[in-house]
């Protein structure tokens, strides 16, 4: 503790303050470095509540809670950084404040002492319980839960504990007042696109509408006389109304419920605490200190230079025969066979292809399988393994992966991607007519499907969500009917407990019907099931390491599973588990020979100018020269001539996720726009290996990729690339698969808790690996290296980043800047206006590379910019303040449509950067965060090297009109790409 926080503490003291205490002690971070303290005097998504006697203010500022003079001073801190407390409320007798804390994983309701003693837990279990309000009497807290299947209102009696349920509607109700005499409790509600608020007179039980306004509205608080006070958020600001009243005039008030004093009010706009009475503000300075690390570890480096083999780990969907002798799996972008005892496999269909999913027929003699291999967008083809013929299944604008045969091998069940990131449908397809029956529509990121032994049903992973008001759930058995006439109905085999994940962690149906498979908790486990799916004992485990993608030989006694970088099967009567070596290898596919490269014009990333006349010697996969154009050099090697053109560095898309779906197309398309390397920080277990290492050996045209582990998330998860991690010992198996498979990068992803957050980073850093989220705190304490998105996910249901309108303020300003962590904006409202400043790219050639719906949100209306476009305004004023501050910024956009990189740079410049600066945020910017040898134009980079129409220091838009792409010293014409 500092001598100035001792002297505040000891001020507080002599005025008769609550504070008894120093702050709370911390974890130190996991590295071992010295934390770095500083101040700040605004906070953003900050609540505010003030004491019965109007002395303090309990506010909850980055997810601690601190108490404050009412008059202004020195916040002190009561409770830790690893709580997530959130929404402070004083009790009636001001000896305790009520929050809602993410501690243990949930969100539970807590109490603790104004001096910091006496944290105490409410409320436990797998249910989130937050935004907690005092009745007046003190003897009980009205909250809000998704205990009931969707957000309602209850009561927790202090004295005995009772719970009680207060609103119980399809509407999903949330932060609960009391009136002041406690009679009712009001409540925001929210259906669809509407909300309102309403009361439920406690009595009687009867629900009563108070208010409905256009736009969104939140945050119900009865006043001392019975007045209704509340926040509306529209396209015009966020806004506090009393009685239908604006009060706050310009000012952008967060969306929580105001305190209410004995003289007027207490509530947070701008990053500030303001006091209104009557027509009066105040605004009541603070600071409050924060802290902050810079990590140091020794960060793993890619080898774009070594010519040594190396062990292919992206095996995907290894898949045993019926009659347990052989193995059909995906790498290195093709279909391979091998002995069940290992070996070398054998390669089958050696193309430029991407193949994906085998599935074998129930005689053994045919595998299906997704493949591009026509052209075009991944289909459905069947190989024939006596011949070696394939025939093409589907032709259907849709794409279709997860083949699954039905017991008597006369159709395949397949899920019908349709939407982003893996929206699908489920169908069925007759293998001897072709013909379609679909029996679901789009469905949330479903897993692949798995028949019944009588083929009257087929079952999938999908998430079994807690509410609407939040998307995370747990991956649980959906069983539809094969028919296309029944309703498909939910098999749950243990209450709360997720499967792992969707992309492969099954269920799976034992061929005779009589048992499910499924990983939960890193396992491989086994369950006794009725031939409708119906658990008939619990999930046992089958394996003491961790699994992945379980499959059945046609007995029902044999599994085959991954495990790291291993297979493994396991007879299941004996319980005997047995090792499967792969031989598999390859090497970097890296050019020889000498290129030279003449633009007329060239902008180096380094220096902010436009270089004329220029000549760039290439050597096999690096730059070798950068200088004046001399004819003499154009005597030997090849000569690509760029007249007329602009050499700019290969762009580098730093948040994207690969998609099996988009077939090798999503690649040549990422190319084609001038993106030379992409950064995907989330990806399956498996299939973004495969993606790194098929654009190493060159097998698929397109950018070198970095791959992250899946997302790491905790209990629930939404994301089919996610992982619900359910426990410390589960997380630590996770670690060990990270470690063995060598990924990038970790992303610890929205529900992960605070303290394992921090053992993330512990361990992703003795692998040299860095670590990126959501967060901002204590993230930046806890040494996480990179920040994805300005707003995005939270489970908090609003961002510690942003508040209303898109506007961060000083604490997360100065939270980027300070620890150095990379930012990555993701503007997602960003390519609406840019494609009304240049409609015509709507129309541009490279578009079809991409799926029909792909294609819609670029040459129709994309549904997420529309509606995050009114966020623009704030989230472009906060960019440039986090630039401005030292911020190092990374040009990405979690989208798989390469315009929108265009888009998003195109937006730092209406941000306020010069366009030079915007272009380093996709070139050197982003190779710096990668410690990657590339993004700039020198000698000894390696050769990513865009060709344009234009310049885009003239104008970013130019960025946009790719002619010619080198990537890893391969020169790529754009129209040679777009050919079928």
């Amino acid at each position: 503790m500092t001598c100035n926080m001792k002297s505040t503490i000891a001020a507080l003291l002599l005025c008769g303050a609550p504070i008894a205490h120093a702050a709370p002690a911390n974890p130190p971070p996991p590295g071992g470095e010295t934390p770095v303290a500083f101040d700040v005097h605004e906070g953003t998504s900050m609540a505010v509540s003030v004491s019965p006697d109007g002395k303090w203010l309990a506010v909850d500022l980055q997810g601690s809670l601190w108490i404050i003079p009412a008059k202004g001073g020195k916040a002190v801190r009561i409770t830790d950084y690893f709580n997530d407390a959130r929404q402070p409320v004083w009790a009636p007798d001001g000896k305790s404040l009520a929050y809602f804390a993410y501690r243990e994983g949930g969100y539970d309701l807590w109490t603790v002492k104004p001096d910091g003693t006496d944290a105490r837990k409410l409320t436990q279990g797998a249910y989130d319980d937050r935004e907690p309000a005092f009745s007046p009497d003190g003897r009980t807290i009205a909250f809000s839960s998704d205990r009931s299947g969707n957000y309602d209102i209850w009561t927790l009696d202090l004295a005995s504990g009772a719970i009680k349920q207060v609103s119980n509607n399809p509407r999903e109700d949330r932060m609960p007042s009391w009136s002041p005499d406690g009679a009712r409790i009001a409540y925001s509600g929210t259906d669809g696109a509407k909300t309102g608020l309403y009361a439920t007179t406690l009595a009687t039980g009867a629900e009563s509408p108070l208010r409905a306004v256009e736009g969104r509205v939140d945050a119900p608080s009865f006043g001392p006389k019975g007045e209704l006070a509340y926040v509306v958020q529209d396209a015009k600001g966020s806004r506090l109304e009393i009685d239908g009243t604006p009060v706050s005039g310009a000012e952008n008030v967060f969306p929580f419920r105001i305190s209410w004093g004995k003289t007027g009010y207490y509530y947070v706009s701008d990053g500030k605490l303001r006091h209104r009475a009557g027509t009066k503000t105040a605004t009541i300075p603070f600071s409050a200190t924060l802290e902050y690390v810079k990590p140091n570890y020794t960060r793993a480096r890619r080898d774009w230079d070594s010519a040594a083999p190396r062990k292919a780990l992206g095996i995907v969907h290894p898949t045993i025969s019926p009659d347990g002798s052989r193995i059909a799996f995906v790498a290195l972008g093709d279909l391979y066979l091998m002995s069940s005892k290992g070996g070398a496999p054998e390669n089958l269909t050696k193309d430029g292809a991407m193949d994906a999913d085998p599935a074998w027929s129930p005689d053994g003699k045919q595998i299906a399988y997704t493949s591009d291999k026509g052209g075009g967008l991944p289909q459905l083809w069947i190989r024939d393994l006596a011949t070696g013929k394939d025939r093409k299944l589907t032709n259907i604008d849709t794409q279709p992966l997860g083949a699954a045969w039905s017991p008597d091998g006369s159709r395949i069940a397949y899920i019908d991607v349709d939407g982003r990131w893996g929206v699908a449908g489920v169908c069925i397809i007759d293998v001897a007519t072709g013909k379609i029956t679909r029996l679901q529509g789009s469905l949330g990121q479903p897993g692949s499907p798995s028949w019944s032994a009588d083929g009257k049903y087929v079952a999938i992973s999908l998430s079994y969500k807690y509410s609407n008001s939040f998307r995370e759930g747990t991956n649980q058995v959906y069983v539809i009917p094969a028919d296309g006439k029944g309703q498909p109905f939910w098999q749950i085999p243990e209450a709360n407990m997720s499967m792992d994940t969707r992309g492969g962690g099954g269920p799976t149906w034992s061929p005779d019907g009589t048992k499910m498979a499924a990983i939960y908790e890193g396992l491989l486990k086994v369950w006794p099931v009725d031939p409708g799916g119906k658990p008939m004992g619990p999930p046992r485990s089958y394996s003491s390491e961790i699994a992945y993608f379980p499959t059945w030989t046609a007995d029902s006694r044999t599994i085959l599973y991954q495990s790291a970088d291993k297979l493994k099967t396991v007879d299941l009567e004996t319980g005997k588990v047995a090792d499967v070596p792969l031989d598999l290898s390859y090497t970097l596919a890296k050019p020889s020979g000498r290129t030279i490269i003449h633009v007329s014009n060239l902008v180096d990333s380094v220096r902010d100018e436009t270089q004329h006349d220029k000549d760039i010697v290439v050597d096999g996969n690096r730059i070798v020269a950068v200088q004046d154009h001399d004819p003499a050099l154009h005597t030997t090697g090849t000569l690509v001539d760029g007249t007329g053109l602009t050499a700019i560095p290969g762009l580098i898309e730093h948040h994207s996720h690969v998609q099996k779906d988009f077939g090798a197309n999503q690649h040549k398309a990422w190319l084609a726009y001038g993106i030379t390397t992409v950064r995907d920080p989330g990806a399956q277990v498996y299939d973004g290996l495969e993606d790194r290492e098929a654009s190493e050996a060159g097998v698929r045209i397109g950018p070198r990729i970095y791959t992250g582990s899946s997302l790491m998330e905790w209990h629930r998860v939404y994301y089919k690339m996610g992982i619900a991690v359910s426990s410390p010992a589960h997380l630590e198996r996770e670690l060990e698969r990270i470690r063995l498979l060598k990924y990038d990068l970790m992303k610890s992803y929205v529900r992960m808790p605070d303290l394992y957050q921090r053992r993330i980073v512990e361990a992703a850093h003795s692998f040299g690996i860095p670590v990126s989220g959501h967060e901002i705190y204590p993230a930046a304490y806890s040494g996480v290296d990179a920040t994805e998105h300005l707003g995005a996910t939270s489970r908090r249901g609003y961002s510690p980043k942003q508040g209303p309108m898109g506007m961060a303020y000083e604490d997360v300003i100065q939270l980027f800047a300070r620890s150095g962590r990379t930012l990555t904006p993701t503007m997602f409202g960003s390519l609406t206006g840019y494609l009304e400043k240049h409609p015509a790219y709507r129309d541009d050639p490279r578009v079809n590379l991409y799926p029909v719906w792909a294609q819609k949100s670029v040459r129709e209306t994309d549904a997420m910019a529309t509606l995050l476009r009114p966020l623009m305004g704030g989230s472009l004023k906060s960019l440039k303040a986090m630039y401005d501050a030292g911020t190092l910024v990374t040009a990405g956009t979690d989208t798989i449509i390469a315009t929108n990189l265009h888009s998003e740079i195109a937006s730092y410049v209406d941000a306020g950067l010069t366009p030079f600066q915007a272009l380093q945020t996709a070139t050197v910017n982003s190779a710096k965060a990668l410690l990657l040898d590339a993004g700039t134009l020198e000698a000894g980079k390696l050769a990513d090297i865009v060709l344009l129409n234009g310049d885009p220091r003239a104008d970013i838009a130019n960025t946009f009109n790719v002619v010619k792409v080198m990537a890893n010293g391969t020169m790529f014409d754009v129209q040679d790409m777009l050919k079928p």
